[in-house]
């Protein structure tokens, strides 16, 4: 059986780890390499980093933190935020990271899936989705949350994983920040159509929420923020946590 796995997510702006509630009210969490190492020595599965202004500021990714990040870690990290086009993929691969997450770029332009998938290999390649509940329908947004799409959450799933995605990286809109658990049944309706793995996120507050993402939510990985970088939760108590309610972990 595969191990589950828990995946910190650090949100960068203007070169700091910042974390926020709904998208907004940011507050600053620190030095985002320091960060990257205290994770990667606690036993973190994988990193994930975002770097939220991207999109909307019309740049491309920081490499050079890329680079610094993969000098100090031995652990698969990935890296969103304003990977519009493949030529990008490779200068974040070369400097060290393991994975590109798109998200806004991929809405805009879906071929970006399948051009990182024939690149570059399925496995490298996540599709964030950042997604609201309204009227009984999961609505996808774009630009850290701030323009609502015609897309719906379930479709535009199946259209990534049929267009090469290795995994989907799902975030809750109405959860996030909230610390009252995950989007359970949107993650469980994912996960039953879906071949390739979900990440959930967004909503994470208790330990009890992960063994509920990984039971009831059918989760391949889980990702959290805030809990991590203010010293709420451990990733070792966590995982301990996990392991003794039979979850399959890497303690």
């Amino acid at each position: 059986m595969l191990k589950k796995r828990i995946i910190p997510c650090l949100d960068i702006k203007d070169g700091r780890t910042v974390k926020g509630t709904h998208f907004v009210n940011l507050r600053d969490a620190g030095d985002p390499v320091e960060l990257a190492s205290v994770y990667s020595r606690e036993g973190a599965d994988e990193l994930v980093f975002l770097d939220i202004a991207a999109t909307e500021e019309n740049r491309d990714t920081l490499v050079e933190l890329v680079k610094r990040i993969a000098e100090h870690i031995n652990i698969p990290f990935a890296v969103g935020g304003g990977i519009n086009h493949a030529d990008a993929v490779y200068r974040i691969l070369q400097n060290g990271a393991d994975k590109v997450s798109v998200n806004s770029s991929a809405v805009k332009n879906p071929d970006l899936i399948s051009d990182i998938a024939l690149r570059y290999g399925t496995q490298c390649c996540i599709v964030a989705i950042d997604a609201s509940l309204a009227d009984s329908k999961w609505v996808v947004y774009t630009h850290g949350g701030k323009t609502k799409t015609d897309k719906e959450l379930f479709s535009w799933a199946k259209e990534v994983q049929e267009r090469g995605a290795g995994e989907i990286l799902f975030t809750s809109m109405d959860h996030d920040g909230t610390k009252s658990g995950f989007a359970i049944q949107a993650l469980a309706q994912l996960n039953q159509i879906l071949s390739i793995p979900v990440i959930a996120s967004g909503g994470a507050g208790k330990k009890e929420h992960f063994l509920d993402v990984f039971n009831n939510g059918k989760s391949e990985a889980a990702l959290a923020a805030s809990i991590f970088h203010f010293g709420e939760i451990s990733l070792k108590e966590l995982k301990e946590f996990l392991n003794q309610n039979n979850i399959p972990i890497r303690l």
